[in-house]
């Protein structure tokens, strides 16, 4: 995912709690309606330290699972999830996506033959037990990179970003703003698809940059 970028979220897989209801509204407590997430899905989900926010990331432990990471390798339940290094993720750099690293010193900017300018990153393919895959960016070794073990709760989920050293997830507890085990009731819906996406240069008085600041290549992106 980018900055900038809309999605579809689909509701009734995960049912529904007050924190799928718009506003909140519905005044009940628990899910109904509903079946568990599934590892690897990509879910939004209401921010657990308060407020309206929503956050996007993707589910990793299970209840009953255990977690932790080695030496900036993913384990589950003991053992070693694989994963192979691939070609660098290259971001378009646009107003509101600069090349943000988590080390400053570390940003690395390539420029095409036409005087594109990206952001590369180091990428990697990580494949999940029962064979679900998908990409993760990993920028240095950090703190993030080495974990106690961690053994899911009932009805809790252990959520990750892709972007490995720049997300504040379950890797890290409420009290220090990261998100700790999940409880299920904060699940809003799995993400489905991108249905428009701009690179930030729109200006509302202007409607034709509307169209020209459109990433019509995010458009049709599915999780």
């Amino acid at each position: 995912m980018m900055i900038g970028d809309f999605l579809f979220v689909i509701k009734w897989p995960y049912g529904y709690s007050r924190f799928s209801m718009p506003f909140g509204l519905g005044g009940f407590e628990g899910r109904i309606f509903g079946r568990t997430a599934d590892r690897g899905d990509v879910a939004v989900f209401r921010n657990p330290n308060g407020g309206e926010d929503d956050y996007v990331k993707r589910v990793i432990g299970l209840p009953g699972d255990t977690v932790q990471m080695r030496s900036g390798v993913l384990h589950l339940n003991g053992k070693p999830v694989p994963r192979v290094r691939v070609a660098d993720y290259l971001m378009p750099l646009s107003p509101n996506s600069p090349c943000r690293t988590v080390d400053p010193d570390a940003a690395r900017i390539v420029q095409d033959p036409d005087g594109s300018r990206y952001c590369a990153y180091n990428r990697y393919r990580e494949t999940l037990p029962g064979g679900r895959s998908y990409y993760v960016l990993d920028q240095i070794e950090g703190m993030a990179d080495e974990t106690p073990l961690f053994r899911v709760p009932a009805r809790h989920y252990f959520m990750m970003g892709d972007n490995r050293d720049d997300s504040m997830d379950s890797r890290f507890p409420r009290n220090a703003e990261g998100v700790g085990f999940l409880p299920e009731d904060y699940l809003i819906g799995e993400a489905l698809i991108t249905f428009f996406s701009t690179d930030g240069t729109a200006e509302w008085l202007k409607p034709w940059t509307w169209v020209s600041a459109a990433r019509w290549e995010r458009t049709g992106e599915t999780f």
